[in-house]
């Protein structure tokens, strides 16, 4: 019988933290293999909640059992904006119009072979997790089945293929060569079978992010000293639990301490983020900080913090690029684990196929 489980719930949300905006929720078919004496079903009298013995362990286990399977499938973009955006057009003088119900066509749709079926019922992968055996065995579904129009497809890593004399790309870049910059914002890139438009700002947040995560694996992120330290004002009890971290925030590569009463004094800032808006990120902390409440653990929330660090240290929307930027961010997108979204959940890209194009001038 269907149970609701808050543990379950929340290991999902937790898997699924850095690819999902906070008011969007996932689909999930969970298969949870487990010794019945591992499991209390008799916790409510409509039997409608259930309660683990080792309640951690089997968190963590579908926690990185689902990090696991998004990982395994790297680069994800959904394409419901692009073909979204193509059934909008209209030509002047006709009454065509791009359907937009059909499963859209994004990067390696061929090449994967992903199926009508498949994409009717909005999963990708089919296998348990199995606590008793493996716990990285996984089942979890990726598309939005309201909307019957969401399908995400993955890019393996695929050798360059450019003709110099020409100009053209024929197979290798996935996400193509840069053509152009538009409102100091968006990159259109030429691949081999259409184009794309890459957000700049959301596609270096995803980098800057995955970047940090990496640092904090192998230690601490490094930090680079400020010339003229920045003095912030914050709430002054903000202050104080901001200094009661600075150990744990120095690992992030931000160091700072308490600067009198209801002031922060930032002295070192993360190295990868370059110029940054730092009062914006301390404000940003500190309105953080009050949400999780006075007995927050910052260790609990490094990934939260190195996310807002990485929006504030990104390429801005309104930087101009010039074409050797545009195509290093391509080629970082492509090397980068789910640059599909920005840390927000987020497109950070759109793909429109050249076929799609050609109908909307009825080619």
């Amino acid at each position: 019988r269907p149970v609701k489980d808050k543990l379950l719930n929340g290991a999902v949300r937790a898997a699924y933290q850095d690819f999902l905006a906070s008011n969007r929720y996932p689909y999930v078919a969970l298969f949870v293999d487990i010794e019945p004496r591992d499991v209390d079903v008799n916790v409510h009298p409509a039997k409608a909640e259930v309660r683990f013995r080792d309640a951690g362990n089997i968190r963590g286990m579908i926690v990185g059992g689902l990090k696991n399977a998004l990982a395994s499938n790297g680069h994800r973009a959904s394409t419901t904006v692009g073909i979204g955006t193509l059934g909008s057009f209209i030509a002047e003088g006709s009454n065509q119009q791009i359907s937009s119900n059909a499963p859209p066509q994004g990067f390696f749709a061929d090449r994967n072979r992903i199926s009508q079926s498949q994409y009717a019922r909005g999963s990708a992968l089919q296998s348990p997790i199995n606590l008793q055996q493996d716990p990285v065995n996984y089942d979890f579904g990726l598309n939005d089945v309201a909307s019957a129009r969401v399908i995400e497809e993955y890019q393996t890593s695929t050798p360059t293929n450019f003709d110099q004399e020409t100009g053209e790309v024929k197979e290798g870049y996935p996400l193509g060569l840069a053509k152009a910059q538009l409102h100091k914002t968006y990159i259109v890139a030429q691949t081999d079978d259409g184009l794309v438009i890459v957000d700049q700002h959301a596609a270096h947040e995803r980098l800057v992010y995955e970047k940090m995560k990496n640092n904090l694996e192998q230690g601490s992120v490094k930090s680079q000293m400020l010339l003229l330290p920045e003095i912030i004002e914050v709430e002054d009890s903000i202050a104080d639990k901001m200094a009661d971290k600075a150990e744990d925030f120095a690992k992030l590569g931000l160091v700072l301490e308490k600067f009198g009463n209801g002031a922060i004094i930032v002295r070192e800032t993360p190295a990868l983020l370059g110029q940054m808006d730092i009062k914006g990120l301390i404000k940003n902390l500190a309105d953080e900080i009050a949400e999780w409440g006075k007995d927050f653990e910052l260790t609990g929330k490094l990934h939260d913090v190195c996310a807002t660090m990485a929006c504030h240290g990104s390429v801005r929307s309104g930087r101009i690029l010039n074409v050797q930027e545009m195509n290093e961010l391509l080629r970082q997108m492509e090397a980068t684990p789910h640059s599909g979204q920005c840390n927000h959940g987020r497109p950070t890209y759109v793909k429109l196929q050249l076929k799609d194009i050609e109908r909307l001038f009825g080619r």
